[in-house]
């Protein structure tokens, strides 16, 4: 992308955030990832009369896994978090999510946006403040419930229980002190209790999974007890690649919290394309769980929740076609959101 354009759509993006005269705003970025968003972040915010610095991290030695989760590259700098938690604003190009530094940067009263996604689909998924009222519905809705019953044609049938854990809109901007929020994104979410969750996830082909930002090829039947994941293979018995992809990739951390059931919602976007794998790559799926209507259920950590499960195994997982059900009223049927005020008004 033209890097004025870019500048144009990140100034966009801060207003959205409220940055103004008189703020700080740091930029957080690691290796040579991502210079020109921090360019554009750091003019943008000049424009606005706020402070800048960036803070650049060396790149990472290793990683475990492909979405290295938990690892911020800050937990042996105490004083670069420091330097975090005194900005009002920390631009995340890092993708901080689950690290107990970004913990710490929120718990300051310092706000955080990550954008991490291909230049153009931030521009095409720009958040507006119609999307997050819409969001913010489901999330008071979702706030409310006990139970909630995901169902799909092809077999899906599994309950969770709530109320234990905080209800979280993310709406792709952030302008309330110790707020995080990720751009794109357009979902609300929960977490069943820690031994609460039990039934069946059936996975269909063209469902996702997140990190491998693959599609789902071969159906796969998750059986889920006391919110743990207890057996994972394909239907009636038949082989399927991805059940076997999925169990590999759980097996090799070493983890049996690997297989705790994490966080569940629901897409809102009108805008976001379920093809969207096929048109971005290098990002982290955010058009994926943002598509509208999608269920995503996670499979691993609940900390960014205040649970105690912090392993580095996670799953994102959005599903077509589920019905969702919160005490027995219906929010999503079928993929198609039941509740007017959560439709764009083009679909009212």
């Amino acid at each position: 992308m033209d890097q004025n354009l870019f500048n144009d759509i990140c100034l966009q993006q801060l207003k959205l955030s409220a940055v103004h005269e008189g703020e700080t705003v740091a930029v957080l970025s690691r290796g040579a990832e991502r210079g020109e968003y921090a360019d554009a972040f750091l003019w943008a915010a000049q424009q606005l009369g706020a402070s800048t610095y960036h803070m650049r991290l060396p790149a990472p030695a290793s990683a475990k896994g492909a979405w290295a989760v938990g690892e911020s590259g800050l937990a042996t700098n105490p004083l670069a978090v420091q330097a975090l938690q005194a900005a009002d604003m920390v631009v995340d190009l890092t993708f901080l999510l689950f690290s107990k530094e970004q913990f710490a940067i929120q718990d300051a009263g310092t706000r955080i946006l990550t954008a991490v996604e291909p230049a153009p689909l931030l521009a095409r998924l720009m958040p507006t403040r119609e999307l997050r009222e819409r969001v913010e519905i489901g999330a008071e809705l979702l706030a409310k419930a006990q139970t909630m019953r995901i169902t799909s044609p092809a077999g899906t049938d599994v309950t969770y229980r709530l109320g234990v854990y905080p209800t979280v809109s993310e709406y792709g901007f952030t302008d309330t002190p110790g707020r995080w929020d990720h751009w794109p994104a357009a979902f609300v979410f929960t977490g069943g209790a820690d031994d609460g969750v039990d039934g069946q996830i059936v996975l269909s082909p063209g469902d996702v999974l997140l990190p491998f930002n693959t599609y789902v090829q071969t159906p796969v039947v998750l059986t889920i007890e006391a919110g743990f994941i207890r057996d994972i293979r394909g239907v009636n018995g038949q082989s399927s690649l991805d059940a076997d992809l999925l169990s590999s990739y759980i097996r090799s951390f070493d983890d049996p919290r690997g297989y705790g059931m994490s966080h569940v919602g629901w897409g809102l976007d009108e805008r976001a394309h379920w093809h969207g794998l096929t048109q971005f790559g290098g990002g982290m799926g955010m058009e994926l769980r943002s598509f509208y209507g999608n269920v995503m259920f996670s499979i691993g950590p609940n900390n960014e929740l205040g649970g105690p499960n912090d392993t580095p195994c996670h799953f994102d997982i959005p599903m077509r076609g589920c019905s969702l059900y919160l005490d027995d009223q219906l929010i999503v049927d079928a993929g198609e959101l039941t509740v007017p005020e959560m439709r764009p008004a083009t679909r009212r």
